[in-house]
């Protein structure tokens, strides 16, 4: 009746917000439903058994990525909006059929993202590292840590930067940077209040930024041979690594991302939702959103330290450099030798490293610092074997729920693949523009590509066949001069590199965006609105500011110091400090 006190304004919102979360739900039920029915009573085409093609470029190939990325911010349930941008593309594929399209979602893209090598081995290298944490964890090495840094790092601001300065140290691959940094340090950030999206964001903000810039890296290797690939099918006579080398100054979203994140960290201000996550956590009001779902939940019982039980810096610091030198010795021995293989018996420390099999590498490194954890605490009698075995399953098992994430999101990406999203992507650009133009028109695209799926490599392999002959060909009927095209072709390289960090810093359905969520145990979708503004602002300075007056002469030194600029005059006016 109206005399009746309406409800609070707060509780209002949240009704409304489960009652909207009820219609989507039956909306996806009722749209399944409505192909069911006509493909179950024999209309409609018969199902694709095993889809190798998309149905060509259309529309219809943004959908399940779009679906995806739309369903997990508006429902924060990342596993089930993967699962429906899947089973969408499956549907789509299989001639909407959806009995094959949910079977085919199994057997063909979850099976094949399992089967995959390169995958197999990210998973057993995440497995291993959860193990090696759970050891150290449940030792004690991680309040030993805090304990070791406590005098170092006395504030939330002195936190940050420690974070942001290891990530720079951890620059040779951005999936062991994100792992190591980020279940490294969370102790500390948590004894000093500083909320679970702001450490996933300096994490991610140093991961792929640092590697992709560095100058040898596990990303040299397959950019070095994508570039040269490029280079011949154009006729372009010019060393590979050498043009890689000088594009890094063109680089501005990562160069501006990794200073951004130093300012931030130093300055103490945020802004938007983020600066609403740290006055969450500063009032303690908590160091994750009430009822979020952490990927990564160390907080249980079977990986706090035991009582009466020693806790030294030592048993964390000992595997952590374990698995930091084995990855470094062994991609320099394994690249190497597999230059050894094809004749090159002369080549520098960043040949080797460019030359290595990173995922191969990576694996050694986190079963020598799960052993090392392993006999860390054995050694010194802190735990006994059985202890440490179910120390070590017990970090295993809270990687679970983060590898069921990364598998659906490969299985996404498989499904882009076949439907061609990035060929459409790319389809919808002219080449009626100015070659000067054209950095910072694949700048959008590589982002536009790399968000819609959620893999920086897989942009990179398929813009940078097609940027580089684009850019020499469009420079030669544009007249310019050899100056002129050079900066041209460079910025071109160093837009794709630098879009599809971009892309791939944004997007939810990224591994890396996953893998710092889950580092850093806070919830995913959390991390990805609070890290989101951050990024399009980065992204928009590091365009207007550097991608656009770079081609047209101003060298990139001065774009870079206009950016860092720009972006600290912008974090002074917008940004406020948190107490």
């Amino acid at each position: 009746m109206w005399w009746r006190k309406k409800p609070p304004r707060r509780l209002r919102i949240k009704n409304r917000l489960r009652n909207w979360n009820s219609f989507t739900a039956l909306v996806l039920f009722a749209l399944i439903a409505c192909c069911w029915i006509p493909a179950a009573a024999g209309f409609g085409p018969p199902p694709v058994v095993l889809p190798t093609a998309g149905p060509g470029l259309s529309f219809t190939s943004l959908l399940p990525p779009l679906i995806a990325i739309v369903l997990a911010l508006m429902l924060r349930q990342v596993i089930v909006s993967l699962f429906a941008g899947v089973f969408l593309g499956a549907l789509i594929i299989g001639g909407w059929n959806p009995l094959a399209a949910l079977f085919r979602t199994a057997d063909h893209y979850l099976v094949g993202a399992l089967a995959s090598r390169d995958h197999a081995s990210i998973i057993i290298f995440t497995l291993l590292l959860g193990g090696m944490t759970g050891i150290i964890s449940r030792a004690g090495g991680a309040g030993g840590v805090v304990k070791l840094l406590g005098p170092l790092a006395r504030t939330a601001r002195s936190c940050q930067l420690a974070v942001w300065a290891m990530g720079l140290v951890i620059f040779f691959d951005d999936y062991a940077n994100s792992l190591l940094v980020g279940s490294s340090m969370r102790p500390l950030s948590d004894r000093l209040k500083v909320s679970r999206e702001k450490l996933a964001y300096i994490v991610d903000s140093t991961s792929a930024p640092v590697a992709s810039v560095a100058v040898f890296s596990t990303w040299i290797g397959a950019e070095v041979g994508l570039i040269r690939d490029a280079f011949v099918a154009a006729g372009h006579q010019e060393d590979a690594y050498i043009a890689l080398l000088k594009s890094i100054p063109y680089r501005f979203y990562p160069l501006l991302t990794l200073a951004f994140g130093f300012m931030v960290a130093v300055s103490g201000r945020d802004f938007s939702s983020m600066r609403l996550a740290e006055r969450r956590a500063r009032s303690g009001g908590g160091l994750v959103r009430p009822g979020a779902t952490p990927l990564w939940d160390m907080g249980s019982d079977e990986l706090s330290p035991l009582e009466n039980r020693p806790q030294r810096w030592v048993t964390a610091v000992v595997p952590v450099l374990a698995v930091l030198f084995t990855a470094f010795a062994g991609l320099y021995l394994d690249g190497s030798r597999s230059l050894l293989r094809e004749g090159v018996t002369a080549h520098s420390f960043g040949a080797a490293i460019g030359a290595a099999d990173s995922y191969r590498v990576l694996l050694w490194a986190s079963l020598v610092g799960c052993l090392s954890a392993a006999l860390m605490a054995v050694g010194q009698r802190i735990l006994n074997l059985v202890e440490t075995m179910e120390s070590m399953m017990s970090g295993v098992r809270a990687m679970l729920n983060a590898l069921v994430v990364l598998l659906l999101a490969w299985s996404l990406g498989q499904v882009c693949t076949e439907l061609g999203t990035a060929d459409y992507i790319l389809s919808l650009a002219g080449e009626a523009i100015d070659p000067r133009l054209l950095p910072a028109l694949i700048f959008i695209i590589a982002g536009a590509v790399s968000f819609a799926t959620g893999t920086s490599w897989g942009t990179m392999s398929i813009l940078i066949p097609l940027a580089i002959p684009l850019a020499i060909k469009m420079s030669l009927a544009a007249g310019l001069s050899p100056e002129v095209s050079e900066t041209v072709l460079l910025g071109a390289i160093s837009s794709v590199l630098a879009g599809s960090v971009f892309g791939d810093h944004c997007s939810p359905i990224s591994d890396t965006t996953i893998l710092s969520s889950m580092a850093a145990s806070s919830d995913h979708i959390d991390h990805v609105r609070t890290q989101l503004p951050y990024a399009l602002v980065v992204g928009a300075t590091a365009l207007v500011v550097g991608d656009i007056p770079s081609a047209f002469g101003l060298p990139p030194l001065v774009s870079l110091i206009a950016g860092i600029a720009v972006l600290a005059l912008l974090l002074r006016l917008v940004g406020r400090r948190v107490e």
